[in-house]
């Protein structure tokens, strides 16, 4: 009986939505309530993941990672990686199937499981609770276990269901955190590395209570961000999202409301309480302060650069807006400080939503941009002591068809044409807003479009729908530095950070360290040898 009512719950839970994102539509989740009553626990997901991590690592020893960074190409599908690569190299000139992305030159790689404890294919925050706080939980939900239905604000006040992100783990052990992203701070991917909500929806106390619960007792994630440990604590917080800050009645700096309904002003909180701590702090919201913040290294950074997201990069304007790579670079440098080491998470988080709209050539570049902030960050950090680790928390549905010659555009159509004789594209969607109803029973040639091949030209369609749907396939990993080689193979999504704790010697559960004594160097040996005999 109990086993009935907790799943009931948890389907009442995910059937009482509210939809406030364009690009991600609330889903019904586990209809048939297959959903185990062991899985509703944090504790399971963890055990299995320290599992995975013991079984991977052995009894290896090796040097651990000082400082980690996360980077996650939000959507970046297999398929999107192999596109992105091939533009990239015909950009440069080439033929393109031959180029590589810059963390496509990792010496391991591996595979991801994405599904969430109710979702057969999984959104961005039961993805990111899994890779940033190790343990599998609803779609829609962040930090927390599955134990918590969606919008069930009570339900996540309770403490067993509490999770805690490898970013707590990291400043538990008096390392640094941090966060990069092209999306809001307060979006799904992101607020998993500090925030608890039973909804990922609730970026501000309004959508909190449009959705009948009670920001008093479960703030906004903004709110969290800003007031609450882990996200008070992060040394530098750099995307978009000035809305979700500011009262509905200011206006930020580019004109646009701020979205809150409390009359908080969350912007001047963050530097009453850097000023209450007596420590150095800067907020930027455009490239020209980033750079100058850059120069001068504050000890906390606070960049909001756009009221909603930041604008793709192929449409932005590149002297007020500053580039993913320039973002991870500051990012670096102001955690680097700490010798401890620090944790890091970097998001290219608009791959999604170009995919969602059936933007394949805005979606590649985005994949593109990602590669150049990996390599900025691969410049700065020594190998021998920083893990980088990359991937994806879902897929997408666009395929890599057809059978159009060697060096052909990625973004241009496939040899030959269908049974109809009507040509189709090598990048094309199985679902999403592109669909162009068929006349007399045939596709018509969208390359006769007025705005055929635009930034913005939607790639044609199968399903029509107002946004493209994630898919289910499993997503890469691509690792470097110290403890790199566990990443190979495939394993559950969860794993990812009890593997990088594992490296980091950071958070619950196995770490390299602790088998660190079994073996001495030889250089270590030789070295205490040759002093015994010189002082006998």
């Amino acid at each position: 009986m109990y086993t009935g009512m907790l799943t009931a719950l948890v389907l009442a839970g995910v059937l009482a939505l509210a939809t406030t994102d364009s690009y991600h539509p609330d889903e019904p989740g586990s209809v048939r309530g297959m959903v185990r009553i062991d899985e509703l626990s944090a504790s399971f997901w963890q055990e299995q993941a320290q599992a995975i991590v013991k079984r991977r690592a052995g009894t290896k020893t090796g040097p651990a990672a000082r400082n980690v960074i996360l980077f996650l190409g939000d959507g970046m599908s297999v398929p999107t990686l192999a596109a992105a690569r091939t533009l990239l190299g015909q950009r440069n000139g080439y033929t393109g199937e031959e180029a590589e992305l810059s963390f496509e030159t990792f010496p391991t790689s591996g595979l991801s499981k994405t599904y969430c404890v109710n979702a057969q294919v999984a959104d961005s925050a039961c993805s990111a609770t899994a890779y940033l706080c190790g343990v599998k939980a609803n779609q829609g939900t962040l930090g927390v276990s599955a134990s918590v239905p969606r919008s069930n604000c009570s339900a996540s006040l309770e403490p067993a269901a509490r999770l805690q992100s490898i970013a707590a783990w990291a400043l538990a052990d008096g390392r640094d955190a941090g966060l990069v992203t092209t999306t809001r701070v307060t979006h799904a991917s992101p607020a998993a590395a500090y925030a608890r909500a039973a909804n990922r929806n609730w970026e501000n106390d309004a959508s909190v209570r449009a959705d009948g619960a009670d920001p008093q007792q479960c703030p906004d994630i903004a709110t969290q961000l800003i007031t609450e440990d882990p996200g008070r604590q992060f040394k530098v917080i750099l995307g978009g999202g000035r809305r979700e800050f500011l009262p509905s009645h200011v206006l930020d700096e580019e004109g646009s409301n701020g979205t809150r309904t409390d009359g908080r002003n969350l912007i001047e909180e963050w530097r009453s309480d850097k000023i209450g701590r007596n420590v150095t702090h800067s907020y930027v919201w455009n490239r020209e302060q980033l750079l100058s913040a850059n120069a001068t290294l504050p000890e906390y950074l606070l960049g909001l650069f756009e009221s909603s997201h930041l604008r793709y990069n192929m449409l932005t304007n590149p002297t007020t807006e500053p580039s993913l790579a320039e973002l991870t670079e500051v990012a670096i440098r102001m955690l680097q400080r700490n010798e401890k080491g620090f944790f890091l998470f970097v998001e290219g988080g608009r791959i999604d939503h170009a995919h969602h709209s059936n933007y394949a050539e805005l979606a590649l570049d985005e994949t593109i941009e990602l590669s150049a902030a990996v390599s900025r960050a691969a410049e700065l950090l020594d190998e021998r002591d920083s893990l980088l680790v990359v991937t994806a928390d879902h897929a997408h549905v666009m395929s890599f068809n057809g059978y159009a010659a060697r060096g052909s555009s990625v973004l241009g159509t496939a040899r030959g044409s269908d049974r109809h004789g009507v040509p189709y594209k090598t990048l094309s969607y199985t679902n999403g807003p592109g669909f162009r109803a068929h006349v007399e029973g045939k596709r018509v040639d969208i390359t006769k479009e007025e705005k055929y091949g635009s930034l913005q030209w939607m790639s044609h369609v199968d399903v029509p729908l107002s946004s493209e749907t994630h898919g289910g396939d499993d997503v890469a990993v691509f690792a470097q530095g110290p403890q790199h080689a566990l990443f190979s193979g495939l394993y559950e999504q969860n794993a990812i950070p009890h593997l990088m704790a594992y490296a980091a010697c950071i958070g619950p559960g196995e770490h390299v360290c602790n088998n660190a004594h079994i073996i001495i160097p030889l250089s270590s040996l030789l070295s205490s040898l040759i002093f015994l005999i010189l002082c006998r």
